[in-house]
């Protein structure tokens, strides 16, 4: 079982057809054929749609050497996921020598590409099928619950933030070693039931039993407005992932509407957990957050691969969708990829604005990724921002669904920039650094969201009320005498954790008619 978040359009199966001829320049090769099995057909699918639609796509070698039906596994979805690990090694990042998809903790895999099979489609539009919490370790032995959905399995047995896991399923040497990490994932991330024992704040524990079921996602996990005295007012939201804007928007409408009623002086967005989602909610989140004089400027821009700018990826014609009124159409001749219009304008929403922020903070971690840092980077040109906790996963690119035959292939196909033109963060953002102001510190799980006393909320509300991060070392509740863990160990950490799960910011068609 996979956990993802982002914006997949209605889906619509078919196998891509395939050219006799490869498009790479120079390539005289004769391409694949349309004989072969329902496998070798797809393997050579996911090949075509990467070379003409992978934003690195120049990098990739001709079908002939690249040999697609070669690759084979324990299952069909196996080698595929196999095939797509192999495309995405061979464009290098200039600043680091490694594959710009290159994974730290698994080298080899993709970063960014994978293959589905239409699990996800009901998590981004605001439905997840899951246990609905998150854990983390804060120390070496001492594992937490990070985070709980409302109206999850996990919430509907008591289940908080901050809450001690002393078993699972049986096991009770629950220390931070890789093999813990291994058997941690597969316990939440890969199972139908989890049995539990948790250690509440007061020292008194209970078993849980919970098994995997679907719930309505609320985004917003928690949104409140502290006031610091002396005029000051900081709204605070978390938000915890980029569910379709249908869904997303009710619960951030009544999050901002508090702060504007409020009249809050400085905004935290808690976006530590997010991985990212549907850009169209990262829009409407940014132009909440922007300044009357950004409305009608740009925001960000897409940037697709030449052959795509130039009207070459013919493949995407058999991307077919229905609109709204049910009307076909395809991702060729519905959509211009051409630079000039691909630009996306801040916009006045009816709810208005926070038109007068001193700060913007945004408190983020290994966790925080694609959607989550596109918001980040549309308003760095525009407003006073800080960022708090560790360096984030650093994705700006995205993709749309590509479907073959019961199967969607995602692939880096854009990149964004902002209005400034700065993107490529491929390193992440790190705070505190020349290019992200801010503090710099690990994650603190041992307080619930929203606690002023929470070590990243409190570097927050402390430069609010005195001009700066500095404040105590945090106290954290634990039956552990090992150390904490430092920020870097946090943040490694934290990428173990979410190996598996989908960080990413995906429309579900380009922007810009033709």
């Amino acid at each position: 079982m996979r956990k993802f978040f982002y914006f997949i359009a209605a889906l619509t199966m078919g196998l891509a057809s395939c050219s006799k001829k490869s498009v790479n320049p120079g390539d005289d090769t004769t391409g694949p054929t349309k004989t072969g099995s329902t496998l070798d057909l797809i393997k050579d699918s996911v090949y075509l749609y990467a070379q003409q639609t992978y934003y690195w796509n120049t990098s990739l070698p001709t079908y002939d050497k690249f040999n697609p039906r070669s690759f084979t596994g324990s299952s069909d979805a196996n080698a595929l996921s196999k095939e797509v690990d192999a495309l995405s090694q061979y464009a290098i990042n200039p600043k680091t020598n490694k594959p710009y998809e290159y994974d730290e903790d698994s080298p080899g895999q993709a970063k960014y590409s994978f293959i589905d099979q239409g699990a996800v489609a009901g998590s981004i539009g605001g439905t997840n099928g899951d246990f609905g919490f998150a854990p983390f370790w804060p120390s070496t032995n001492d594992l937490r619950v990070k985070y709980v959905y409302p109206g999850s399995p996990a919430d509907a047995q008591g289940i908080k933030r901050g809450y001690q896991i002393i078993k699972i399923n049986d096991k009770t040497d629950l220390a931070a070693t890789d093999a813990n990490v291994s058997f941690l994932i597969q316990a939440y991330a890969y199972s139908n039931t989890i049995n539990m024992t948790l250690r509440r704040p007061d020292n008194t524990t209970f078993d849980v039993s919970l098994s995997v079921a679907n719930y309505n996602v609320n985004p917003v996990i928690t949104s409140k407005v502290f006031d610091l005295g002396g005029g000051k007012k900081v709204g605070y939201m978390v938000f915890n992932s980029f569910t379709q804007l249908s869904n997303a928007q009710p619960k951030i409408d009544a999050a901002f509407s508090t702060f504007q009623a409020a009249n809050i002086t400085d905004l935290v967005i808690d976006l530590r957990y997010n991985g990212g989602g549907a850009v169209e909610t990262a829009q409407y989140l940014s132009n909440l957050m922007a300044p009357e004089s950004a409305f009608g400027t740009p925001m960000f821009s897409y940037v697709f691969n030449q052959t795509m700018a130039t009207g070459k990826a013919t493949i995407l014609k058999n991307q077919v969708r229905k609109d709204n009124s049910g009307r076909l159409y395809n991702y060729f001749d519905a959509f211009d990829y051409t630079a000039a219009t691909n630009t996306e304008n801040f916009e006045k929403q009816s709810l208005g604005s926070l038109a007068t922020l001193n700060n913007i903070f945004f408190i983020v971690t290994g966790s925080t990724a694609s959607a989550s840092e596109l918001t980040i980077n549309n308003l760095l040109p525009k407003r006073n921002v800080k960022l708090i906790g560790n360096t984030t996963y650093g994705k700006p690119v995205g993709f749309f669904a590509m479907n073959i035959n019961k199967y969607q292939l995602y692939i880096p196909q854009f990149e964004t920039k902002n209005s400034a033109g700065n993107g490529g963060y491929y390193a992440g953002m790190q705070p505190g650094s020349a290019d992200y102001a801010g503090k710099y510190a690990a994650d603190d799980v041992s307080k619930d969201f929203g606690d002023p006393d929470e070590q990243l909320l409190k570097y927050a509300l402390n430069y609010v009320k005195q001009g700066t991060f500095d404040v105590a070392s945090p106290k954290v509740q634990s039956l552990s005498t090992q150390r904490l863990f430092s920020a870097d160990e946090s943040h490694a950490l934290g990428i173990k954790l979410d190996a598996r799960k989908f960080k990413g910011m995906v429309v579900d068609h380009p922007q810009s008619k033709k």
